[in-house]
Formats: structure tokens, sequence, C-alpha cells
């Protein structure tokens, strides 16, 4: 993606945002489905960094925090207008100081936007790769922060194969107001060069999780 293409899509994200996220969490509960799942399976370590892309609301970001108190957390969002809220999110969880949060692309993720030296253990993709237009480069940034024995994590809709095909027309359709397409060519992928087993399908392939390691990662994502 070049500059001006980031630079477009990071005000295409304000602009869907700027008065949703004030909803966000109250409205995506009922159909965002697998994240909580995501958290219990992370399996972190004391001391391990793990960083959200598109962190949103920070909802993700908090609820590790609880889950795995000695684990050094991050998030990065390409929206400005829901950092704000993600902020204000840690700061009434008490967690300001545990959550370091950066204005930036996917396919930007480095440690260094951080201020850190070493790499990632855990990066995260929360119902986000489907919004993150060069999905392919944004996983492989991912790839390139992990250490050697980290994973990359990734919970978001499916091919919606399982669903009765006018529903997921709908769907498709309802969710392209908002900027979001399943992408179908990324679990063609995953399934093609890790296997079907690699993928945890969810409410008839309306949802799937993901944990890779960098090699596997960009295999998947490609060298283009």
């Amino acid at each position: 993606m070049t500059r001006e293409a980031g630079g477009d899509h990071a005000a295409l994200m304000d602009k869907v945002y700027r008065h949703q996220r004030h909803i966000y969490d109250f409205t995506r509960k009922y159909y965002l489905i697998g994240r909580d799942r995501l958290v219990r399976e992370l399996d972190a370590k004391p001391g391990q960094r793990v960083v959200e892309i598109g962190c949103g609301t920070a909802r993700n970001l908090v609820k590790i925090a609880h889950a795995y108190p000695d684990t050094r957390l991050f998030g990065l969002d390409a929206s400005e207008a829901m950092l704000r809220t993600a902020r204000e999110t840690s700061r009434r969880a008490g967690l300001e100081n545990r959550i370091a949060l950066a204005h930036g692309l996917a396919e930007d993720l480095t440690p260094a936007l951080f201020g850190l030296a070493g790499p990632f253990d855990h990066v995260i993709f929360s119902y986000s790769l489907s919004m993150i237009p060069d999905w392919r480069a944004a996983l492989r940034a991912a790839a390139s922060s992990l250490g050697p024995q980290g994973s990359v994590h990734v919970v978001d809709f499916g091919d919606l194969k399982g669903l009765w095909p006018p529903a997921e027309w709908a769907l498709r359709a309802w969710l392209g107001l908002f900027h979001v397409a399943p992408r179908d060519e990324l679990i063609a992928e995953i399934e093609r060069m890790l296997g079907p087993d690699a993928l945890v399908h969810l409410g008839g392939r309306y949802a799937f999780l993901l944990r890779a390691d960098a090699r596997q990662i960009q295999r998947v994502a490609g060298t283009c």
C-alpha cells in the first residue's frame, strides 16, 4: 500500500468509527464471535509482549491484561478516533501504564513503533484482517515482528459457506456498509498451504480461528 493509499485508509477508518466507537463494544459483542476464545487460548507467559493489530477500543487488550497479568501489552490502530476510545478504556480499567498504544497501519508494524528493541511474542488480528486492504502485507509485517517462538493469532469472519445462501448474501452486503469484507482468499490460502486442520471454524464457517508461527504466516502471505 502506498503512503497516499495508507492515508486514505486511515481517514476512512476515522470516518467509519468517529461516532461508532462510542457504541462499538455493545453492538459488536453479538456477532464478533470467537474473540474471548482467542484470549483464553492465547497462553501468554509472564514477561511476554502481546500486540493487537487493529486494537479498536482496547476491549481485547483489557481482557488479556486481566487474564495474563504479567504480560506487556501493545495496540496499533489506523484510526486515531478509535485510539481515543482505547486510551479512555485503558484509563478506566487502570491499565494506562500497562497498555501502550500507537497510531499506524498494520503493514508498518515493527517493535520500533513502540520503542522496543526486541520482537513480539504474540501478534493478534481480531476481526481486523477483513478491514485491512493489503492483508498479505499486514501478515508479513506481523511475521517479521515475531521472535523465534512467537505466534500470530487470528479471529475473523469465515468464508460463510455453511450459511443459507440468501443469509450469506445479506451478511456480506451488510458488512460491506462498514467496509468489511470476509477474506475468502485468505482462508483458501491457509487451507492450501497449511492444511484444513490449521483452522478452527465457528458457526458454519461464519468465523475462524488461526494460530500459526512466523514461518507458516510467511507461507500464507507470500512475498508479493
